[in-house]
């Protein structure tokens, strides 16, 4: 495989052509979660826990595995395509994990990292031998269309900053740290992730403008904003949104710094509690994972037709030990 660039997806490709820009417009959609996967975000509150359940398993794999942001954001990426597809099970708390821990892998192997099963579940009561991590993995991959060389924000960064015409590279750089940090929140706002990577890399940028060099905001937001690929509309509504969510951080780090008696991790800073049920079980060595679950009554189900009824899958044949 190919070493994959996330700032430039399309890099190495024998379809890759020297005017790649138009490319990536015109291929973005297919790395978005499906349409009514925001619809079913809004109106459910369990598949709005299970996600944010899913995102602190990935983010805590900053401190058990050492992952960079842009593993992690690869592997989200892949969660919410895939879960966008299936019929997620109520009850059983073992699903979750075995999709975060194959999408993280997934991302890994993308980007080409070392990623260690043992270290990632050395404080779950589940535990997954590789072989069945492998085959969810395959699910995975067979949901995405094996479109793991993911079009991100990262992507656009560096065209919409050479519409700035910027000649001052401290100046540039310190916009594409900015909007760079600005897209690894992007993932926790659920009201952001209906907006495509275009939409979301000029809203971040634009609020870094905003907050670092105020007085040229005005130009790098027609410079952006004249560009033919963009929707004006998407851009004002997603960086309302962006401006928001960068606010709400801002509230939640002062009150921290007033209140704070604990130190703050990923669940916190999704407010989300893993719940836990109240007896465990025993491992089965007839069932196809290696697994320690709280629930001794866990029984096969599909994950299948989420929120739509093309695209179906099942991870029926992974099976929890009961």
């Amino acid at each position: 495989m190919d070493n994959f660039d996330i700032e430039d997806p399309l890099k190495s490709l024998e379809d890759h052509q020297s005017d790649s820009v138009p490319a990536l417009f015109s291929s973005e959609s297919h790395h978005m979660p499906s349409l009514n996967y925001f619809y079913c975000l809004k109106t459910s509150d369990f598949h709005v826990s299970f996600r944010q359940e899913a995102i602190s398993l990935i983010l805590q794999a900053q401190y058990s595995c050492n992952l960079d942001p842009y593993t992690q954001y690869l592997a989200i990426n892949y969660m919410d395509r895939f879960i966008s597809w299936q019929e997620i099970p109520q009850g059983n708390p073992w699903v979750v994990r075995l999709i975060v821990i194959a999408c993280i892998s997934l991302a890994a192997k993308m980007k080409e990292i070392h990623f260690s099963f043992s270290d990632f579940q050395r404080e779950e009561r589940f535990i997954f031998d590789p072989p069945v991590i492998q085959r969810m993995e395959l699910l995975v991959l067979d949901a995405l269309n094996w479109r793991m060389r993911l079009i991100t924000p990262f992507s656009f960064i560096t065209f919409y900053l050479s519409l700035f015409e910027l000649k001052d590279l401290p100046l540039s750089q310190a916009l594409k740290d900015r909007a760079t940090d600005i897209i690894f929140q992007a993932p926790n706002e659920i009201n952001l992730l209906e907006f495509k990577p275009s939409i979301t890399a000029a809203s971040a940028l634009l609020l870094a403008c905003h907050e670092l060099f105020p007085l040229q905001f005005p130009s790098f937001e027609i410079s952006i904003l004249s560009c033919e690929y963009v929707n004006k509309e998407m851009v004002q509504k997603c960086f309302d949104a962006m401006q928001e969510m960068v606010n709400n951080e801002v509230s939640e780090s002062m009150v921290e710094v007033v209140t704070s008696s604990s130190t703050r991790n990923p669940i916190s800073v999704l407010d989300c509690h893993c719940s836990k049920s109240e007896s465990e079980s025993s491992t089965n060595s007839t069932t196809a994972a290696t697994v320690t679950p709280e629930n001794r009554g866990i029984k096969r189900r599909k994950l299948n037709g989420f929120c739509s009824e093309s695209n179906m899958m099942n991870i029926s044949q992974i099976q929890p030990c009961e």
